[in-house]
């Protein structure tokens, strides 16, 4: 973890004078709010550090908190901009992602067909990364069934969402918004069309914007054009 930190903070001589440490919310000319629970022999709680790219400060200890207490994947996300900093990954369980397109159009895409992508995830056993490891997590509504339009920009979502399967980031383990049941595998913030022919839910077509909505949302997760 340390080494994570130091690859993505660069150490400052002298903390920004009046400003504050969103993560412990204490000065940064003061002590890591987290010194007594995070204890490191190699970063002081008084140091501090500017991430290299977005260029916000964070005591290190602070970052160190934080990224210790996530799945420790070798990736940092800014807490004040959200910016990624190496490759995110996720907690989702095993499983296999199908795709297959047909001629049907969708509501407001009567130009092209439809891709469907199918999500395969059975139930197991919780992994170390999961909210009870060793617990058995159920998966419930699976097969899930997907849809997007067949032109440019959705084939471009496809292959987008193909890279956020692979970094295990479409679904995790936790507890259902709808159901309230937990050690249950859930979406995870990328949101997905469920329905082909009505809207009434919000989760399917025609809905003008969510071509758009769903690339913000993966390039939250750090999924871009870039890493096609």
């Amino acid at each position: 973890p340390e080494a994570v930190v130091r690859k993505y903070l660069e150490e400052l001589k002298r903390a920004p004078g009046d400003e504050d440490c969103i993560i412990c919310m204490e000065k940064l000319s003061s002590p890591s709010g987290y010194s007594d629970a995070c204890e490191c022999s190699t970063i002081k709680p008084e140091t501090v550090g500017r991430l290299t790219n977005c260029q916000h400060s964070f005591h290190m200890l602070c970052m160190l908190a934080m990224y210790s207490s996530g799945n420790k994947d070798g990736s940092l996300q800014c807490p004040s901009c959200k910016a990624i900093y190496g490759e995110k990954t996720g907690t989702q369980p095993k499983g296999k992602m199908e795709v297959s397109t047909f001629p049907q159009s969708l509501p407001g895409h009567k130009d092209c067909g439809t891709i469907q992508i199918v999500y395969h995830i059975s139930r197991g056993i919780q992994g170390p990364e999961h909210p009870n490891p060793g617990m058995p997590y159920t998966a419930r509504g699976f097969p899930r069934y997907c849809y997007l339009p067949d032109n440019e920009k959705g084939r471009k979502v496809l292959e987008l969402l193909r890279v956020a399967w692979r970094r295990r980031l479409i679904f995790t383990v936790g507890t259902s918004s709808t159901t309230g049941e937990s050690n249950t595998v859930v979406w995870n913030e990328i949101h997905h069309k469920t329905e082909m022919d009505t809207n009434l839910s919000g989760h399917g077509y025609p809905d003008p914007n969510y071509l758009d909505n769903v690339l913000a949302e993966l390039a939250a997760q750090g999924v871009t054009e870039d890493c096609l």
